[in-house]
């Protein structure tokens, strides 16, 4: 079951078409990876999503309803440009937007105590949001974001200015959020956090969706067909039907070659011909990277 769908969304800004017919289908519990270049929609599609701008055509549905302005409370929305007021404590703040999202005040305390021993911020509770490193604005902002339990979560480049022992943290965070059965769109421009986090994917290019999928599918979608070898020997006289692309050196005396097969060939055969004529140390699959897939899937697309 789908908790958000998208259908038909367009949105013109001026002389500048931001989306262009982007229909998604975001399943629950899941972690969305809404990706693209920059200026390629995405945010414009998180800010309508969000309620903060309204499209011009399409309609967006959450949780089987048309989105309507009570829905904020159950989405939070962590943007790339945070939202903190910098004068403010952080305790104060904290408590303020909770209730924005309609906590009581106990409700509140009680759920940002947990947060702030879980993040071991207790000692922030009183301090100006100005006096906090960026990072630790982040923690605040992230615990901001999830602290009302929204059962959609929409997290912009949210590993932005962490270093890796917090990045870490807060992708601990998020897979847990998604065990409790809480939906994540996650926008990033971090193809290793997709490949480790993401269960689906959508990939938006000039204001259009191109691609969109589980990653799995993706990336049998983008199968090139290609086997490294490592070996020792002399690799000659393999069939036509297989090609081999590259030979370079390995360690300790031994080669990798990338080899190529038809998209009906069996593997088993090519491993059979390998074994005949050379000694084989590993064989695997060439798997298509996230970051490939980006790359390939962009440059397919442009003019």
């Amino acid at each position: 079951m789908n908790i958000l769908e998208t259908h038909h969304i367009v949105k013109q800004y001026a002389e500048h078409r931001a989306l262009n017919d982007v229909s998604l289908s975001v399943p629950k519990g899941s972690i969305f990876g809404l990706l693209g270049p920059n200026g390629a929609g995405k945010t414009s599609l998180i800010r309508i999503i969000n309620q903060i701008t309204g499209p011009d055509s399409g309609d967006v549905i959450l949780d089987g309803e048309r989105l309507k302005p009570d829905h904020i409370k159950r989405i939070g929305y962590l943007p790339e440009e945070r939202g903190l007021y910098k004068k403010m404590k952080v305790g104060e703040q904290l408590l303020y937007l909770a209730q924005l999202k309609g906590l009581s005040e106990k409700q509140a305390m009680e759920k940002l105590k947990i947060w702030f021993i879980k993040f071991d911020i207790k000692t922030w509770w009183g301090k100006n949001v100005e006096d906090l490193s960026k990072g630790m604005q982040q923690k605040v902002q992230f615990v901001a974001t999830v602290m009302h339990e929204p059962d959609l979560i929409i997290l912009d480049e949210p590993f932005s200015g962490f270093d890796p022992i917090n990045a870490n943290l807060i992708k601990d965070e998020i897979l847990e959020l998604r065990d409790k059965g809480k939906t994540i769109i996650f926008s990033t421009h971090r193809m290793e956090s997709v490949e480790e986090l993401c269960d689906h994917i959508a990939l938006i290019h000039k204001s259009k969706k191109v691609l969109d999928g589980t990653k799995q599918s993706i990336k049998e979608q983008f199968k090139t067909h290609t086997y490294h070898v490592e070996y020792q020997g002399t690799l000659s006289d393999l069939p036509p039907a297989f090609t081999v692309l590259e030979t370079r050196p390995a360690d300790d005396h031994f080669l990798r070659a990338n080899i190529q097969i038809p998209p009906d060939a069996a593997v088993n055969d090519l491993i059979r011909h390998l074994l005949d004529r050379v000694a084989v140390r590993s064989f695997g699959e060439n798997i298509p990277s996230m970051n490939d897939i980006f790359i390939r899937a962009v440059g397919d697309h442009n003019d």
